[in-house]
């Protein structure tokens, strides 16, 4: 197993693990796997700029049509934000994109 410790004031905070071995924890644990819906929608908004970008948008009619800033689009676009619900099912209606619409 590859674990990453994230450490804070020299105490061990976070554990970090591949996706593939926390599903293999969880199911050893006797737990249910992610939803589906949660691993489509993580890969369709790191899919967001060339989903927009093959329909032929900009960033700033995305933006416009969804009700958010361009620079906040483009944080959700690079991964350094996650849209609240809303802004999902804003971004699925307008990109025709479906699944977005359950939690992550």
């Amino acid at each position: 197993m590859s674990v990453q410790v994230i450490m804070r004031d020299g105490q061990a905070e976070y554990a970090v693990l591949p996706w593939a071995e926390y599903q293999a924890l969880l199911r050893a644990a006797g737990q249910a796997a992610a939803e589906p819906a949660a691993e489509t929608t993580r890969t369709a908004l790191g899919q967001l700029k060339s989903l927009r970008e093959a329909q032929g948008q900009s960033l700033e009619q995305l933006a416009r049509a969804v009700g958010i800033s361009p620079h906040y689009l483009g944080l959700i676009e690079s991964g350094e934000r996650e849209p609240d619900e809303a802004i999902k099912r804003g971004l699925a209606r307008v990109l025709g994109v479906a699944g977005w619409e359950s939690g992550s």
